[in-house]
This record gives structure tokens, C-alpha cells and sequence, in this order.
């Protein structure tokens, strides 16, 4: 048996309630995904809906990807996942209090399933997620940000597989296509090492919602970047334009939007991807 099978088996004892609002969601978007895939038919395109109950089986396993240069996981050096309060649901502010990310606001929302055992929802699994700033800095990396952890945060999957983030929207900086990281885990208790992770891909966010997200005057940078990019061209979605990766999208930019994605895991593979290269810095950001 494989480490992901073992740790497969522990993680179905393990439960924990995130409850969230559901919200059916549409959204477009041009271009293509990622540079590593595992699992089966990871090129087929997602037909993922929100909602417990009407959600559909994407086909493929979720593509493994890079942790990027940012991951605060303890991999390079900043470990955010030691800190007692990292199991949040909202990650606006640092862990305490002291800072506070400014953006438009964004929930974004993850329904794991674990396919070997029939695509049933994970229940007890432990999603680390962060993204960069409107202004596409990383907390605990950025100059200026060294001591602050905002925009990171762990959910535990409840009985339907899913955890929820309140959050805001990433801005884009050059050479990325707009994006949200995530490491999942078998449980809780294995957050405290980031070799425990058996899933570490990316979120892509929908061209239509960054183009009216970035009209705000907060992600100046963004408007620019974006249009020096696209998911074809992206290093990391590149290979089918974030087939499995691309969030459906409700709301405005008004009010803030929500963000749906279906993340499949086989726990019979073996993780492909998920360790984070030294260095790096503001506008030195490859593969993340």
C-alpha cells in the first residue's frame, strides 16, 4: 500500500463541520492548465457545479502543481501551520488581528472527494489555502510582510467534502495568471508537515471576474498584468487552460463573488508536485 493509501485510511475516522452557503455558479474563460497532472483523463474539462446536492463528477484527478515560492507551510523556511490559530474560515486578517488585507471580497469554496473510495466527499481532510494581496504580494515573504500571516488559512471538510473561505480577490502580478493556492491534507493533525500533503494544485480565477474585479482601484498593478497573460500562456495552466482549475463564479463586484471548485483526489497515487524552490521575491515569482 501506498503512503497516500495508509494515510487514506487514517484520515476516514477524522470529521469536522465547515458549514457554507451554496450558490449555483457560470463563468467563462479562454486558454488552457497545468504543467503536472496525475490521476486519470486529467485533460477532460470540468462540468462542476455548486451545491451539495447537484454538484457533477469532473473526470480526472485534481492536477498536482508547485506550492510556488510562497507557501508558508514549512517547506522554505515560514511555517504559518504551526501557529494555534490557522484553522480559520476567515482569512482577512493576520492570525492576530494585526493586519488586515484590503480587496474586493471573495468566498471561495472547495468540495473534496476522495475517487478511491467512489468519489464519496472527504470527510475530515484539512485544506491549507493562501493567495497573494490586491497588490500580488504574499504575507510572510513580501517586503513589509514578514510577520504578517493574512490570506492563509485550514478548513476541515464536513460530511459533504466541503470547506469555505471568506476571504478577498487575488490581484494579478506579471507572468501569473490570477490564482488561489492549496495543499490538502488526510486530517488536521497532519498539517504540521507539509510532506503529509496527498494533494497540491491551484485555483484559477475566470477572466470575466478578474476584468470586472480589476476596474477597482485597489488592484492598480492587476489591469496591466492580466493583459499580459492568459491561461494558454500561464506556466502553470498552460497545458489546458485550467480545465479541472477554473472556479465557477456567482455575485458581483459590488457585493464580492464566489468562487466553486470540485478538487478529486486518489489516494492510490503518489503526490507528484507540492515542493516550494528557494528564494524569490516581489516580481520574482516562478511556478507559483
Amino acid at each position: 500500500m501506498t503512503r497516500r493509501g495508509i494515510i487514506s485510511i487514517a484520515a476516514l475516522g477524522v470529521g469536522a463541520a465547515v458549514l457554507a452557503a451554496c450558490a449555483p455558479a457560470a463563468s467563462t474563460n479562454s486558454g488552457s492548465d497545468s504543467t503536472s497532472t496525475s490521476g486519470s483523463s486529467d485533460s477532460s474539462e470540468s462540468s462542476n457545479t455548486t451545491g451539495s446536492s447537484t454538484s457533477v463528477t469532473a473526470e480526472g484527478e485534481i492536477p498536482d502543481e508547485t506550492a510556488g515560492p510562497y507557501p508558508g507551510d514549512g517547506s522554505n523556511g515560514p511555517d504559518v501551520l504551526e501557529e494555534s490559530g490557522i484553522v480559520r474560515q476567515d482569512i482577512r486578517s493576520s492570525i492576530d488581528g494585526s493586519a488586515t488585507a484590503d480587496g474586493v471580497p471573495l468566498t471561495f469554496r472547495l468540495e473534496v472527494l476522495d475517487m478511491a473510495n467512489g468519489d464519496s466527499p472527504f470527510e475530515g481532510a484539512a485544506v491549507y489555502a493562501w493567495h497573494c494581496t490586491a497588490d500580488g504580494e504574499y504575507s510572510m515573504y513580501s517586503s513589509g510582510l514578514e510577520d504578517v500571516t493574512y490570506l492563509r488559512g485550514v478548513q476541515v471538510a464536513d460530511a459533504d467534502g466541503m470547506v469555505s473561505f471568506t476571504s478577498i480577490f487575488p490581484g494579478c502580478y506579471s507572468g501569473r495568471w490570477p490564482h488561489i493556492h492549496f495543499e490538502v491534507y488526510p486530517d488536521a493533525a497532519s498539517i504540521s508537515d507539509s510532506a503529509n500533503a496527498i494533494a497540491t494544485s491551484q485555483i484559477a480565477l475566470p477572466e470575466e471576474t478578474c476584468n470586472a474585479v480589476y476596474t477597482d482601484s485597489r488592484y492598480s498593478s492587476s489591469v496591466q498584468n492580466l493583459a499580459g497573460i492568459t491561461l494558454a500562456s500561464d506556466n502553470v495552466f498552460g497545458d489546458d487552460s485550467g480545465a479541472l482549475q477554473l472556479a465557477t463564479m456567482t455575485g458581483d463586484a459590488a457585493s464580492g463573488y464566489t468562487a466553486t471548485l470540485q478538487v478529486r483526489i486518489d489516494t492510490t497515487t503518489t503526490p507528484s508536485a507540492g515542493s516550494a524552490p528557494s528564494g524569490g521575491g516581489p516580481g520574482d515569482r516562478p511556478g507559483s
